[in-house]
């Protein structure tokens, strides 16, 4: 059997003195604790203090546990943050595409739409920020649901609103693996008529998936004459959500 990891061996030693030290612990205390180097100890808390699990007083430099150990069960990135970082790039993605984009968050089992940019065109259309969205129906939601590996975000019920919506439990998982070994998810007129869509997971810290960015639109103009996603799209999305994840993981 393969050994234990070292680096997260010295974290969780690391956490379990700080858990018992209201006052916190500044670098040189936790090193004498572990009989580790000071600059190993740097490295181990400043990490913690990236993803959030310790915070530093800067006046006495001395470190503590966060409150997000305690809601460990919920994403680190607050919406406003995702959205915050998401704008330019949605806001480039629907330039280059003619399409709408929307950037999405599982929450409660469905996709809230935190960013909606409009189809750069003259039409006629409604802002979707705030509005929810059948996570098992869209690509927007399928693209984040693939990485749910509990099941626990998983609608219980599969609604239908097409003919083409995914309504059995087995045929959702077959759909979600694909979406997990492509990296990005596909939409064919599962929640509306005559609209298809493309999305991409957006990725934190560790890899973990904290939303998803896709863009929608008549299936013409998103498949070719043969119904298949048109390749130049899925590129651009992917394209887009790997940038959005650079400056998530980028958050101080």
């Amino acid at each position: 059997m393969p050994g234990s990891v070292q680096s997260i061996e010295r974290a969780a030693a690391v956490l379990r003195l700080l858990a018992v030290a209201p006052d916190g612990l500044g670098v040189v205390d936790l090193g004498n604790a572990l009989g580790l180097a000071k600059a190993t100890v740097h490295g181990i808390v400043r990490t913690l203090e990236q993803v959030g699990f310790v915070t530093q007083d800067h006046a006495g430099g001395r470190y503590h546990l966060s409150t997000a150990l305690a809601r460990l069960g919920d994403s680190y990135l607050d919406v406003n943050e995702l959205r915050g970082r998401a704008i330019n790039w949605a806001d480039s993605l629907a330039s280059r595409s003619g399409e709408v984009v929307r950037v999405g968050r599982l929450i409660s089992g469905k996709v809230t739409v935190v960013h909606h940019v409009f189809r750069p065109d003259d039409s006629d259309q409604d802002l979707d920020v705030g509005t929810t969205l059948p996570a098992h129906a869209c690509a927007l939601g399928k693209a984040v649901l693939a990485y749910d590996t509990t099941g626990a975000a998983r609608p219980r019920k599969l609604e239908a609103f097409t003919t083409r919506t995914i309504v059995d439990p087995a045929k959702l998982a077959e759909a979600l693996a694909a979406v997990r070994s492509s990296g990005w998810a596909g939409e064919f007129e599962e929640h509306t008529i005559e609209l298809a869509g493309i999305a991409a997971p957006i990725r934190g810290l560790g890899g973990l998936v904290v939303g998803s960015v896709g863009l929608t639109g008549r299936i013409e103009r998103i498949c070719d004459s043969r119904g298949r996603f048109r390749p130049d799209l899925v590129t651009m999305v992917r394209s887009t959500a790997e940038a959005i994840g650079r400056d998530v993981q980028a958050v101080p």
